[in-house]
């Protein structure tokens, strides 16, 4: 492995019996690796015998024990892939004539590893397939790694696209949110930053002083962190967050599904965003049987993205289609079009992007006016770039949704007790039905709720993609029905802190209320996710600032996902208790969460 002396560690983390069982298993994992790589180095096939006794030996433990599964054995395998490369894939790189031959070696040394042919639950509901690596040697060719410039992998694996940037020199940084795979990096690549947040939001969750010039990604496809079942976001979310992070003039390479492209509906305001800051240079379409000894047959797509330099005009083909090409049914296939068609990167930067991560030198008392200068400059450069929000620039349209004539269910209040639940009042054409089977009490599905007027202003593509059900744009409509309205009667602060008084029009300083709305749906209705679609409708229409108040500080995750779900940003919410107590809150943007202890706590400084 490159040595890199200025690279800055980072701070240790305490020591949980979590992290510190995930490290021990991920040694034995890496014992089991370096049992094999003798294997590797004699071109032998690692068989499932020679796996089992490689995970046995290492791990003192058969994996009838439940000691381990055979995931864990063929994330070992490529560990031991990795450390072959550590070894010689310079050496391999230099002898191959071209980057065909170099492929042919990698495919070679890919072919002795076994094939995926079991899986683990957290795998399939994480979609955790690992890129094959002769996949990698391509996307590290599109990728064109320049020596200690720094790369960052925001969904790291066990590190097959990370090797080759290694073996180009380049300095890593490494984020992965599995606990045994983190702790693997950490022990393959000792001198790289690695870190531990959800790569959805990794430009909000990142350290700031990293600012990469290459990023390159295999995030999970249709799956999400503390989200059950498909979510149909994760590939956007997983772009936009990074190309957020990506140093301007730096290259974003990412495999997706094929689905990734601009003619996607679902996938045209995604591209619409990419847009107004890089350009789609290349994109291809790859045959799913190149992921089929790693567990899946998916077709998937390989995509090369640019982000321009401030002031920058686009560069991306007038044709929208001519960087997108054909379906390719082998890796030498797609090594052909990336090499004819992908094309090279800018040239650097005059001040390398890759500096991150390393320790400047001493500012002297001549030079520390004009460091100060230019560090000012470049925050007032990020601020103005992380200014623009995601909504700013979106297509938005009033909900349309037609009045529904109401009948009394058959048998209300004698044979059942539940009656399954469906919209009363209106219809919504479009709307997708919600995941789980909703019930209401027969008592109440024997009264007609009133058809409401109001009519959410929300994303267009909202409804098409599902990502709200019908029932939860239900919500949104009767919460915003009745918030537009005002309950009866006038008031007038009265004497004591908090206290109201009956007022008539006339009185000074006399106000009303607006009428709130009661949110009383049970769980597995989506609450969350309603609650954020009543914040995005008003949000669109600007007013955006809102105030989300909860049982416990620990939800503010649920808050952040069902939020980040319906397209915002990780950062809009904020704890409250950022703040100290008694201070301004300045956020002329934004959602303050707050939890029910922070407004019954004693006060403080007034």
């Amino acid at each position: 492995m490159n040595a890199h002396p200025h690279s800055v560690p980072l701070a240790p983390e305490a020591e949980t019996p979590a992290r510190s069982e995930a490290s021990r298993f991920a040694q034995n994992l890496l014992l089991a690796a370096k049992t094999l790589v003798p294997q590797f180095e004699a071109g032998k096939p690692i068989d499932a015998a020679a796996l089992r006794a490689a995970m046995e030996e290492a791990s003192g433990a058969s994996d009838t024990s439940g000691a381990w599964v055979w995931k864990d054995v063929y994330e070992a395998a490529e560990v031991a892939q990795i450390l072959m490369l550590s070894r010689y894939g310079a050496l391999i790189q230099r002898q191959a004539a071209t980057p065909h031959a170099f492929l042919s070696m990698i495919e070679r040394l890919a072919g002795l590893a076994p094939s995926h042919t079991r899986r683990s639950e957290d795998s399939i509901r994480l979609q955790q397939f690992s890129t094959p690596l002769p996949l990698a040697a391509i996307v590290a060719q599109a990728a064109g790694f320049r020596a200690d410039e720094l790369v960052l992998e925001p969904s790291a694996g066990t590190g097959m696209l990370a090797i080759f940037a290694r073996i180009a020199g380049a300095r890593l940084a490494l984020n992965e949110l599995a606990e045994t795979r983190r702790a693997l990096l950490e022990q393959l690549f000792s001198d790289a930053a690695v870190s531990e947040h959800d790569a959805a939001s990794i430009d909000d969750r990142l350290d700031r002083s990293i600012t990469p010039s290459v990023i390159v990604m295999n995030p999970p496809f249709s799956a999400a962190s503390h989200v059950e079942g498909r979510f149909r976001q994760a590939t956007s979310q997983h772009v936009l967050s990074s190309l957020a992070r990506l140093a301007p003039g730096g290259r974003l390479v990412v495999i997706t599904g094929e689905s990734f492209r601009p003619s996607t509906k679902s996938f045209q305001p995604t591209f619409q965003r990419i847009r107004q800051s890089a350009d789609v240079v290349f994109s291809a379409a790859i045959d799913g049987k190149v992921f089929a000894r790693h567990g899946t047959t998916i077709d998937t797509r390989l995509t090369v993205i640019d982000k321009r330099v401030a002031g920058a005009e686009e560069t991306a083909p007038a044709d929208i289609d001519a960087a997108y090409h054909p379906i390719c049914a082998t890796t030498s296939d797609l090594l052909s079009v990336v090499l004819t068609h992908c094309p090279a990167r800018r040239n650097p930067l005059p001040c390398p992007t890759g500096a991150a991560l390393s320790v400047p030198p001493r500012p002297t008392r001549t030079n520390l006016h004009a460091l100060r200068n230019a560090a000012r400059k470049e925050t007032r450069a990020l601020a103005e770039e992380r200014a623009k929000h995601p909504f700013d620039d979106i297509d938005t349209a009033p909900l349309d949704y037609l009045p529904k004539a109401w009948s009394e269910p058959e048998g209300a209040l004698q044979d059942t007790v539940y009656e399954a639940y469906d919209l009363q009042s209106i219809r919504i054409d479009g709307a997708a039905a919600h995941p789980t089977a909703l019930v209401q009490s027969a008592a109440m599905a024997s009264v007609p709720p009133p058809v409401p007027t109001y009519r959410p202003m929300l994303p267009k593509t909202l409804v098409a993609d599902g990502l709200l059900s019908a029932p939860q744009l239900e919500s949104v409509i009767y919460a915003g029905n009745a918030h537009e309205t005002h309950l009866k009667g006038w008031f007038k602060r009265g004497e004591i802190e908090g206290q109201l008084m009956a007022a008539s029009e006339d009185d000074e300083g006399a106000f009303r209320l607006r009428k709130g709305w009661f949110l009383g749906d049970g769980t597995g209705c989506g609450k969350g996710r309603q609650v954020a679609g009543i914040i995005l409708d008003n949000w669109l229409q600007g007013r955006r600032r809102a105030v989300w108040v909860s049982k416990s500080d620990k939800l503010i995750e649920d808050a952040r996902r069902d939020w980040m779900a319906l397209g915002g940003r990780e950062s809009d919410i904020v704890p409250l208790s950022k703040f100290r107590q008694g201070s301004d809150i300045r956020l002329p943007e934004g959602i303050l969460f707050v939890t029910y202890a922070t407004l019954r706590s004693a006060e403080r400084d007034g």
